[in-house]
């Protein structure tokens, strides 16, 4: 797997929550098995560099921010801008001609957006060119992450995606004696939208949905490269509210995906924390657990299969995924292949 992976480009990518890179922080990631540095100037100014110094290929992230805005690196201190451009070489002497404004590190577009940080990674050959689309926002006003896990899973990233938008597992991959384990009729509606798919608006039959009152009803999106919303709306206690979870999976390499999920709600609906700080990791695991027990089948390379109807959002990413790299390769206009559909599975 990992020799033939490939990694979708020309897309935002979420690499972390906004918090946890703070003014003259330097945090290191790999992103789609490249090494990214993402920091902060000491004013908050957000950058993504390439994380290897092109003097000696020192990492960045072992330097340092400095005050007068710049980053230095800890090898023999050459200083580079937030847009990675050289700002000073210190062994310089006068009537040496190096310019260093001549010199760059690689720069990624990044966004803090709702709390999130996202990174662009473009195609190659398309580095300098500026983002067709903005990162995935959040349907809802002012949202801010309430509650958050994220797990490293060990396998490629199309196992991961597929495992996560699975409607027809859950009742044996998180089968419990206190959750419901008996497979029901599901009927569900689908259309295609940017990027992606939609399972329309509808009411759900899960028991927690209950904590949101009587009338919730919920909405479920799927865009790529990995990213799922689920935009749940109810009322309780008389009042509107409206609550999002996030779900984003990133590539770290062709074996290693981080997937995360991120919950939005008012900060009135406080009380709904606990909740998902007792089962939210023992979901996020379970499907962890199995893509990793999956993956000591898949070491034999095995043919596998996918049926209908149950299968058809796997289908859907494929040619998705297909359709995405055809477009970057070839500079023609995206053309979603997902159709409306009615989906019918057991689970």
């Amino acid at each position: 797997m990992a020799e033939d992976a490939t990694f979708l480009r020309n897309l935002w990518y979420m690499a972390d929550l906004a918090g946890t890179v703070r003014r003259g922080q330097l945090r290191r990631f790999m992103l789609l098995a490249e090494p990214v540095l993402i920091g902060r100037m000491r004013d908050g100014t957000l950058f993504a560099l390439r994380d290897i110094c092109p003097h000696r290929g020192v990492p960045l992230s072992a330097g340092k921010v400095m005050a007068e805005g710049t980053l230095e690196c800890p090898y023999h201190g050459w200083r580079f801008r937030a847009d990675g451009v050289c700002a000073a070489i210190p062994s310089l002497v006068e009537g040496q001609d190096t310019d260093p404004c001549k010199i760059r590190v690689r720069g990624y577009p990044v966004a803090e957006q709702d709390g999130l940080i996202w990174v662009y990674m473009a195609a190659a050959g398309q580095e300098g060119a500026a983002p067709a689309m903005a990162p995935p926002k959040v349907a809802m006003k002012a949202p801010k992450p309430r509650w958050s896990e994220s797990q490293t899973f060990h396998c490629y990233i199309d196992h991961a995606v597929i495992g996560l938008m699975d409607p027809a597992h859950a009742p044996y991959v998180h089968g419990r004696w206190w959750w419901r384990r008996k497979p029901r009729l599901k009927s569900k509606d689908y259309a295609p939208q940017t990027r992606g798919f939609v399972m329309t608006r509808h009411k759900p039959s899960k028991p927690a949905y209950r904590l949101l009152g009587g009338d919730v009803s919920t909405e479920i999106t799927f865009e790529l490269p990995g990213v799922r919303f689920e935009n749940i709306s109810g009322t309780f206690l008389g009042q509107k509210i409206d609550v999002v979870g996030l779900t984003t999976c990133t590539p770290i390499d062709a074996e290693t995906t981080q997937v995360t999920q991120i919950f939005f709600w008012p900060a009135w609906l406080g009380f709904l924390k606990p909740f998902f700080m007792a089962l939210g990791p023992t979901f996020l695991g379970d499907d962890r657990k199995m893509v990793e027990l999956q993956r000591e089948g898949l070491k034999f390379s095995p043919r596998l299969m996918l049926i209908r109807d149950a299968d058809v959002p796997a289908i859907w990413y494929h040619r998705l995924r297909k359709a995405w790299e055809e477009s970057v390769e070839t500079g023609t206009p995206f053309a979603n292949p997902v159709q409306e559909a009615t989906l019918r599975w057991r689970s």
